[in-house]
This record gives C-alpha cells, structure tokens and sequence, in this order.
C-alpha cells in the first residue's frame, strides 16, 4: 500500500494535537549505531525543516508535518517507501544537488477505524531510523466534484482505498462506482486536470478547495471523530531542535507523558512471549500496545511491536531493556517520544 491511508493518512484539515521528541541526544545508538550512508549534520534552527511525506499538497500528512513542525517546507513524494528513503539519504530522488537535506519525514502509523498501516511498521524495521515525536491529524471526508456538478449526476467516485472505507456508511447505499488512487488528493487532482465529469473525489475539504473542486456532500466519514496518528522519523543522532518544532520537546513530554516503541524477537517457543511481558511487568511498566509481523527472516515466525509508556533513559525501563537482552533474539529501540495528545 502506497500514498495516504488518512485515511492512515492522507488529506485532512483542523489542528492536530503534537508530539515531540525528548533529547534525542541522549538516547542509545539505534539499528547497530551505524549512521547511515549520505547522512547529514543536526538541523539548524535558523533553516525552514524540509519534511518528506507522502502525496499531494492537502494530503492529511502534509496536515500532520504543519502541525508538528513551527515553519517547514513540506517535500511531498510518491509513497511510503519514498519517504523513508529520503530520510536515510539526507535527500529525495528529484532534489537539486544544492538543496538543503531533508530533516525528517512523516508517516501514518495508525488509524482508529483501519487499524494499524502495517507496511510502515515493515519499512520501520527495514530502516535506519528512529521515531522522534507523533502527531494525531483529525480525519474529515467529503464528496467533492467539478464545478457545477450535482450529487445525483455522479457515477464513479475516486479515492484511497482506506478513504473509501471510513466513508462506506454514506457511500454503499449508491450506485456509484468507486475506484481506488494511490492518494486522496491526487484523487481530486486528476479529475480536476482530467475535467472529469460525472466524477466525484472522497477526500478533505483543504484537498478539495486546492484542487478547485466543489463540495456535493461534507463530513462523509462514518466516524465522526476518526483521526490518524503519525510518526516523525529522522536519521539515529539527528536532532530537531526546539526551535523548529510548534511545540519544545520537554513541554509536550511534561504534558502527555512518554511512549517508547520497541521491536521483540522471540524463540517460536512456548512462554517466550510471556517471559517478555513478565519483564514489563515485573518493573512495572506499563504497556499499551502489542502487534506481531512476520520477521520476514522465516517462515511463519513473527516479531512483536510494543509500545509502553516511559523513558527510555528512566532505570526502570533501562533494567527492563536490559533484562529483555537475555529472552529475546532481536531488541530494538525505535524511539522514545511524547506522547500526542489523544
């Protein structure tokens, strides 16, 4: 899956709550502590962030780099895996050889209708990056066409294929066709260079009003209150300075509290699992989300993603990190991050 599931994550409008990391500094080395080849320096505070993300201007995760990052220049590109890639590299595959890096990037980790959007969590594990904050985006839909359009002379209708998903109360009781994009914008942005008629786009009010369509129908989406959490990625040991986030690290953390995400591997025996969270547990740590991925080393064997409140540097959790050393056969430290506001 490529482009917004914002859907897990694509065009959106209102103002997101933020997360931020603590003092990245101070975090362990992640992914064997390797900088990753074509890395660059620390952002400096004086320069406008460039933050990769996927889709098209509007897409809900341009919505979510906006809410996050105080004055960013926002670098769209084609998908998911883009995304990381522009990361890793410090640059995406169109910049001019004098651009200034790419700082950071934005992906839709999870949304509450669809669930997690398990091929980030893949390309999470697959790179050499770290989380560094998260922000919740509200989840708008409406039904936008051409001008002039009216709703009962639409036949088709184009969207991600998640947006058609979060808006199927209002959608299945027509007998529209619905055809699947790669983005929610660019939904609305073909049909609007196509000229399409008899078309209509599901996508947010800000994407609609970009690409100069009209609104037939507002607020489609089956649940009211629908959002989709992001994750902010940068390179392991690159700070983001307070300076350019909307809100300083340390008061997002005193507010919301911390989330570290850890990646288990397990012995495909029973109680490996349970001995890990015996572990939490035991150091009384709380943990608040648990999902398993093919460790895509073997076959029908799995590695488990959790998510618990706390430091990374606090000592319960380093005792617990270091107790978690001796039952698993892969640990990773994928961020530790204030929490986004619910």
């Amino acid at each position: 899956m490529s482009g917004d599931p914002g859907a897990a994550g694509a065009t959106g409008s209102g103002a997101p709550a933020t997360g931020a990391p603590a003092d990245a500094s101070a975090r362990p080395a992640l992914a064997g502590g390797r900088e990753p080849a074509g890395a660059v320096g620390p952002v400096r505070a004086a320069q406008r962030p460039r933050v990769a993300y996927s889709g098209e201007p509007g897409a809900f995760a341009e919505d979510a780099v906006v809410a996050f990052f105080a004055d960013p220049l926002p670098v769209p590109v084609p998908g998911f895996r883009e995304v990381f890639t522009a990361v890793t590299a410090g640059r995406t595959a169109t910049d001019a050889a004098d651009e200034a890096p790419i700082a950071a990037g934005v992906v839709p980790i999870e949304n509450l209708v669809n669930g997690t959007v398990r091929e980030n969590y893949d390309l999470l594990l697959e790179h050499e990056v770290e989380i560094r904050g998260e922000v919740a985006v509200p989840v708008r839909l409406c039904l936008a066409a051409l001008p002039g359009e009216r709703i009962d002379g639409i036949d088709r209708v184009y969207s991600h294929i998640q947006a058609l998903g979060q808006a199927d109360r209002f959608l299945r009781g027509r007998p529209w066709q619905l055809l699947t994009t790669y983005n929610t914008a660019a939904a609305g942005v073909a049909i609007a260079e196509r000229r399409e008629r008899a078309a209509a786009a599901v996508l947010s009010p800000r994407a609609a009003a970009l690409a100069g369509l009209e609104i037939l129908a507002d607020d489609i989406q089956t649940v009211p209150d629908n959002r989709t959490r992001f994750v902010v990625i940068a390179r392991p040991r690159t700070q983001l300075p307070d300076d350019i986030l909307r809100v300083p690290a340390t008061a997002q953390a005193a507010a919301r509290g911390t989330t570290t995400t850890l990646v288990l591997g397990v012995r495909n025996e029973p109680g490996t699992l349970m001995a890990c969270l015996a572990v939490l547990a035991d150091e009384g740590i709380n943990m608040h989300k648990l999902e398993s991925r093919p460790s895509l080393e073997r076959a029908w064997e799995y590695v488990f993603w959790v998510d618990v409140d706390g430091d990374v540097r606090a000592p319960a959790m380093a005792r617990a990190l270091d107790r978690l050393g001796g039952v698993t056969t892969h640990l990773r430290v994928l961020g530790s991050y204030p929490r986004a506001e619910a």
